[in-house]
Formats: structure tokens, C-alpha cells, sequence
């Protein structure tokens, strides 16, 4: 493929417009929410479905500014944001995602050996491997490092044993990268970083029901799991350092999306719900002034945290990844989000009071599982707490109290 500069993205523009007009399936295009769902879901795909995840997977635009050598795209950010600004046009939404795309692939790239980027890049840029994070345990939660999964040195691989908790979608994952204590000595600097297969013998899983009726988060049991010693990712007892960058990548895809998708399918707003439930006045607008009022405020913020979140995309030169500042996008994210959640179910009144039942709409029904979930993204990804001592000592530079006293 071309290597097109800043010069000629428009060049790039063109050949980006042709590729999705002859691989894009425009009946996808007819429902943004179901393409976003299939991006994640453990259902099986629709045929079209299936064939727009191939054609990217090969084309190597699901993540497109990831090397061409691994089964990326290798473009420049400026053409990757031509791509999504297209993709949007066409109501198109990227099929490849999940924990490989966001957070293990780019902390591999950095930390990986060749023969590991070769091994597990390609299928996560192909959207055929699905990962899932094995880091939080029941004693081991907001103070990570005290976890106590152990791999015990058994010369030719290592033998884990131990347990994890909230392990999203570990009942169809293939894989995991998993924290494991390889050093009973030290805390944060007797902590390892190793990735196996979820089918091996010595996995359990068990789906925890939450209070929204779906299972998305599992216990994780480890019972003399044999792992291949190859299986190291980074420096023996260095794992917190790459435990630290890959969260940076969660947390960075956390603070909200930096596509340029003004120009694609508008999706309905807050605002229009208003609309509906509420009424409009005379002048078209929102009858209740206060949540009018509120509405506005909400959609401010959203706007003023994508442009911190492209501001901070653009700022990040050669390469060196997310910052400490996507503990603050993280927060920013959530409390909108949650807001916006609660606004939506105010909106609906009793009709979003439903659990199950004939008089309830599927988007109503949505709404309420959707605001029960949407509580644990102040809590999963480092709390807000967390987040908060994050920003303090390494953005703010404030003394660390405890070791004050």
C-alpha cells in the first residue's frame, strides 16, 4: 500500500472510500447499535457480519496504525482518522475489538518479544482470538500488588496456582494474560506477567450473575496450570511495570472515543428521548426547563472530553503511549456516562422502571440493565479512587500522605 504523507490524505481518503464501498454490507449500516454489540458479543455473527470482520481482519484496518508486519494496517494516525471519518459516513463501525485490541496488544508491541508479537498479534488483529485479563483477586483489588497467584520456576515451565475475580468474559475467552507472584519476598517487584491458553487443564470458570441479569464477569481458578516458561511477557518480576502500561491502555480507551464520526448516522440522543417522553414546547424545545438545563450541561461535557481526549491523542509524540492524564479521562468518562444513564431513566419515567414484561419497549428494558451496569465503571479499570491518588501524585505532585504520617 502507499505510504501516503500529510500531503496526500486526500489521496488516501480516495482509496479508503473505494475499499469500504466494495467491502462494507450497507444493510449493517441500518442498525449502529448491532454492529457495536457484535463487536463483543459471544453470539454467533450474521453472515454480513461476518463478512465485514473478515474483510477488515485482512485488510488489517481493525487496527490500523498497528505495524503491516503483525497484521495491522501500518498507517499514520492522520490516515487512521481519514479511515474512521469515512467509516462513519458510511455507518460503518470498526468489527475487531475486545481486551486484545484495547489493552494486551498495544502493551505487547512494547514489551513483547518478536517471536511473542508474531505468535499473538495476528489473530487479535483479526478479531480470531478473544483475551480476557486476569489481574483482580478476592484479596486483591484496589492494592493489586498484594495478589497471590503464584507460578512456581519448574525449569522447563511454570506452574500456576491461585484464583482470579471479575475476569471479563472469561466463559468464552481463549486466552488470558494473567499477574502472577513469581517472588514471595517482595511485593510490587516479585510480580510477573504471563499469558496461556484458557483451555488448558487446571482452568475453571465460573460466570457470576450480576444484579442487571447478565454473567459478563467470572471467577477464575488456577490448578496447576502448566505454562510454557516462552510464556514471560516482559522482565522476570517486572510485571507490575507492564501491569501499569497495559491499565494506561484500559484507562485510555475508558476516557471516551476519538473518532471524528460527526458525518456518519446520528444516533439518538438524550435530547430526543426528551422529546418523546417529556414533550416539546411551542419553540421545538424540551417542555421541562430545569432537564433541559441538565440535558445541555451533560452534552457540554461530552463534547469538551472528546476534544481532551483528541487534544491528548495529538500531543503524544513518537509513539510513547497513554499518560497518567487518562486517569482523569477515565473519571471524566464514567461520571458522564452514569449521568447520562440516570438522565435517561428520568426521562422515561415509569417506562424506566421495567425489568421484563409486555409493556415495556426493548430500548426501555435496555435502558435500566444499562444503568445498573454502568455503576461498576466508577469501580472496574482502577476505581475512582485509585484514579484520584493517580492524579494527585503523578499530575499534580501532592505528598503522599501516608508515608507523611
Amino acid at each position: 500500500m502507499p505510504d501516503f504523507g500529510g500531503a496526500d490524505l486526500e489521496g488516501f481518503r480516495a482509496e479508503a472510500r473505494d475499499w469500504l464501498e466494495a467491502n462494507f454490507p450497507k444493510t449493517l449500516a441500518a442498525d449502529l447499535e448491532a454492529q457495536q454489540r457484535a463487536v463483543q458479543s459471544p453470539e454467533p455473527l450474521s453472515a454480513e457480519q461476518m463478512l465485514w470482520k473478515e474483510s477488515m481482519g485482512a485488510k488489517g484496518w481493525g487496527v490500523p496504525t498497528w505495524p503491516a508486519a503483525y497484521g495491522g494496517g501500518g498507517l499514520s494516525p492522520a490516515e487512521a482518522r481519514v479511515l474512521s471519518q469515512e467509516m462513519a459516513k458510511l455507518g460503518a463501525v470498526n468489527p475487531i475489538g475486545g481486551m486484545g485490541v484495547s489493552m494486551f496488544g498495544p502493551t505487547l508491541l512494547e514489551y513483547g518479544t518478536e517471536a511473542q508479537k508474531l505468535a499473538y498479534i495476528p489473530e487479535i488483529a483479526t478479531g480470531k482470538v478473544r483475551w480476557c485479563q486476569g489481574f483482580s483477586e478476592p484479596g486483591a483489588g484496589s492494592d493489586l500488588a498484594s495478589l497471590q497467584t503464584r507460578a512456581e520456576d519448574k525449569g522447563d515451565h511454570w506452574l500456576v496456582n491461585g484464583s482470579k475475580i471479575w475476569t471479563s468474559g472469561a466463559q468464552y475467552s481463549s486466552m488470558i494474560f494473567c499477574l502472577v507472584r513469581t517472588d514471595t519476598s517482595k511485593k510490587h517487584e516479585g510480580i510477573s506477567f504471563l499469558v496461556f491458553s484458557m483451555r488448558d487443564p487446571g482452568v475453571e470458570v465460573r460466570p457470576i450473575k450480576l444484579i442487571a441479569g447478565n454473567s459478563p464477569f467470572c471467577e477464575t481458578f488456577f490448578t496447576d496450570v502448566r505454562v510454557p516458561k516462552e510464556n514471560l511477557v516482559g522482565p522476570l518480576n517486572g510485571g507490575w511495570s507492564v501491569a501499569k502500561r497495559l491499565l494506561q491502555h484500559e484507562r485510555s480507551g475508558m476516557g471516551g472515543r476519538t473518532e471524528d464520526a460527526s458525518a456518519g448516522p446520528r444516533e439518538p440522543t438524550v435530547g430526543d428521548l426528551a422529546k418523546r417522553y417529556v414533550g416539546a414546547d411551542e419553540q421545538g424545545r424540551i417542555a421541562d426547563s430545569d432537564l433541559r438545563t441538565r440535558i445541555i450541561k451533560n452534552e457540554i461535557d461530552q463534547k469538551a472530553l472528546a476534544q481532551t481526549v483528541r487534544r491528548a491523542a495529538a500531543e503524544a509524540k513518537g509513539n510513547s503511549g497513554p499518560s497518567a492524564t487518562t486517569s482523569i479521562m477515565k473519571n471524566a468518562n464514567m461520571d458522564i456516562a452514569q449521568t447520562k444513564a440516570e438522565l435517561t431513566l428520568e426521562i422515561m419515567g415509569s417506562q424506566g422502571l421495567g425489568w421484563d414484561g409486555d409493556s415495556f419497549t426493548e430500548a426501555e428494558l435496555a435502558a435500566v440493565r444499562s444503568w445498573l451496569s454502568g455503576k461498576a465503571g466508577s469501580i472496574y479499570g482502577g476505581s475512582n479512587e485509585v484514579q484520584n491518588n493517580i492524579i494527585s501524585k503523578r499530575i499534580l505532585g501532592l505528598p503522599d500522605l501516608t508515608q507523611a504520617q
